[in-house]
């Protein structure tokens, strides 16, 4: 599935991003909206709709529409700052468009494609309601079945730690995976590629495109809307559907804020160190991901009654168990964009006076990724 998913993804960023699709921009959005849908949605969904697909099949489908923009995401972001002058230079020596793709530009996006490979793995090892619905006995539904069929906590706890090791391996073959590549952009002043023209590959693009759009988001939103509308004869609580909205919005709003502030320094540290510290903090940040929710939460519970009682049942725990699950969303977000500047340029930047090291390093990528005057101005 890990396989599938950086495919599609690759794919639907490539075509996005580099080619001359009328809509690209549009079909971008549309492409993420998995995102925003629960894998246990998808699962009650395709369950519910589609009882045939139950088992490994509907739970590998399932897991791949809502996995593969964990792909998408950062393999257009790195498609959309890589050199094309690689493409360009290999053009010259005899190579079609299309090989100097395959040869060069995959080169420079491959670190990017492996960490969202990385986060689709251990997304996958984590999940628990959408195989558990598509009743497929993966490794959660193990713990959940130990946690609830014995008084002993023991194997379930066991079974945790082996979860967690499988996410450190995992991570370690990952970066071994991108050991040898790097993405890089241009040295000279930025410009945007030129576009592939598809020609008559322009209708199986929309085609697939429209594939991907109608079993990832029309699918579930036809299926939730003929459910809504069919439980407009109940009486909803809309006051109480508001409440929960807004406290829903401010609690996400303060964990994003939070998660990507501590996301920051260990992503740069850990693509401008190649020390064993760096390794183990990147290793750290993304076990959390391969960790049920229902773990995180126990443990933030158990944190909360036994060394912070104050904040017990309150927001700030909350934010803490969705910064353990989602720092590594960020984490490796943040990697692949230090990654693609060249140190150079930093160096650079410390001899017009900005300060050496680390501090070069975050008002560059500020000043890249997020619109900041450039330093040494």
């Amino acid at each position: 599935m890990t396989i599938a998913c950086i495919i599609l993804g690759s794919v639907l960023a490539w075509i996005v991003v580099r080619s001359d699709l009328p809509g690209r921009r549009w079909l971008g959005i549309a492409f993420t909206i998995p995102l925003a849908i629960p894998s246990y949605v998808l699962g009650f969904i395709w369950i519910a709709e589609l009882p045939q697909f139950a088992g490994f099949l509907g739970a590998s489908i399932v897991l791949t529409i809502a996995s593969y923009p964990y792909v998408f995401l950062p393999v257009a972001a790195a498609l959309a700052a890589a050199d094309p002058a690689g493409e360009e230079v290999a053009q010259t020596l005899g190579r079609t468009r299309y090989r100097a793709l395959l040869s060069v530009t995959t080169r420079q996006v491959w670190p990017a494609a492996t960490a969202g490979g990385l986060l689709v793995a251990l997304y996958t090892l984590s999940d628990f309601g959408a195989v558990a619905l598509m009743r497929f006995e993966a490794f959660t539904v193990a713990i959940y079945m130990s946690y609830q069929g014995s008084f002993d906590r023991t194997p379930a706890a066991i079974l945790g730690i082996v979860l967690a090791a499988a996410a450190i391996l995992l991570t370690i073959a990952e970066r071994r995976a991108r050991r040898g590549y790097a993405a890089r952009i241009a040295h000279g002043a930025p410009r945007i590629p030129r576009p592939f023209v598809l020609g008559a590959m322009r209708i199986p693009a929309y085609l697939f495109s429209a594939v991907v759009i109608t079993v990832g988001v029309v699918l579930p939103f036809v299926a939730l809307g003929r459910w809504m509308y069919r439980a407009q004869q109940l009486s909803i609580d809309w006051g109480r559907v508001f409440a929960a909205t807004s406290s829903t919005l401010q609690v996400a709003g303060i964990a994003a804020v939070v998660t990507t502030l501590a996301a920051v320094p260990i992503g740069i540290f850990a693509a401008r160190s190649r020390t064993v510290a760096a390794r183990t903090a990147e290793s750290v940040a993304y076990v959390g991901f391969a960790l049920p929710g229902i773990t995180v939460g126990l443990a933030v519970v158990f944190l909360g009654i036994r060394v912070l009682p104050q904040f017990y049942q309150q927001a700030p725990m909350l934010v803490l168990a969705y910064v353990v699950l989602f720092l590594p969303l960020a984490v490796g977000a943040i990697r692949s964009s230090v990654a693609a500047i060249p140190e150079s340029l930093e160096d650079v930047s410390a001899t017009l006076g900005s300060p050496s090291g680390a501090p070069t390093c975050v008002s560059f990528f500020l000043s890249r990724y997020l619109a900041l005057p450039q330093v040494g101005r």
